[in-house]
C-alpha cells in the first residue's frame, strides 16, 4: 500500500464531506432563517451559513498564519445569512472550490508549520497547520453538520444519511 501524504489526505477528506455537507445543506427549509431550538442556541440561517461555508476556512488557513477574529479587518470571516437554497448551494460550492484549489497549491513543508488563532492579539491556539485543518475545519464541520440535522429534524425536514443510515432514509425505520 502506497503511502498518502497530508495534502493527498486532506483533498480526499474534502471530498467526502463535500458530498455529505451537500446532502445536509439541501434540506435546509426557506423561511426559517430565525428559527431555533434554544434562546442560547444560533438561529437556522446562521447555522446553515456556517455549514455552507466553513470548508472555506481551509484556504484562509492555508493562505495565512493567523486570525484574530477581534481585528475589524477579519470581518468577513464570519458567514452571512442566506436567503435561499440556491445562494446557500452557490456558498457551499464556492467555499469548497477554495478548499480545494488552497490544498492543491500547498506543500507538506507548508502544512507543517505553525498556525494561530487568536482573539484581542492573545494566542487562544496554534498548532501545526495540519493538525488544525484537523480541528478547526473538519472536525468543527462534522460538529456543525450534526448540530443541523437536529435543528432539520425539529423542523420536520427529512435528515439524510450522512456517515450510517438516517431514519429518513432507512427502510428499516428509526435507528438506534
Amino acid at each position: 500500500m502506497e503511502e498518502m501524504d497530508l495534502k493527498e489526505m486532506f483533498l480526499a477528506k474534502l471530498e467526502r464531506e463535500e458530498a455529505i455537507t451537500r446532502k445536509a445543506i439541501e434540506r435546509v427549509p426557506e423561511g426559517r432563517n430565525d428559527w431555533k431550538p434554544h434562546e442560547k442556541s444560533m438561529e437556522l440561517g446562521y447555522l446553515a451559513a456556517l455549514v455552507a461555508t466553513m470548508a472555506g476556512w481551509i484556504a484562509f488557513m492555508v493562505e495565512r498564519d493567523e486570525l484574530d477574529l477581534t481585528d475589524p479587518g477579519n470581518a468577513g470571516f464570519r458567514p452571512q445569512v442566506m436567503e435561499t437554497q440556491a445562494e446557500l448551494q452557490a456558498a457551499l460550492e464556492a467555499a469548497f472550490a477554495r478548499a480545494r484549489k488552497a490544498l492543491e497549491g500547498t506543500t507538506e513543508e507548508h502544512l507543517m508549520k505553525p498556525w494561530r488563532f487568536k482573539m484581542r492579539d492573545q494566542v487562544a491556539s496554534e498548532e501545526p497547520r495540519h493538525i488544525m485543518l484537523s480541528d478547526a475545519v473538519f472536525s468543527h464541520l462534522a460538529h456543525h453538520r450534526g448540530q443541523l440535522t437536529v435543528y432539520l429534524r425539529l423542523n420536520e425536514a427529512k435528515v439524510p444519511a450522512m456517515y450510517g443510515p438516517s431514519a429518513d432514509e432507512f427502510h428499516g425505520g428509526a435507528t438506534r
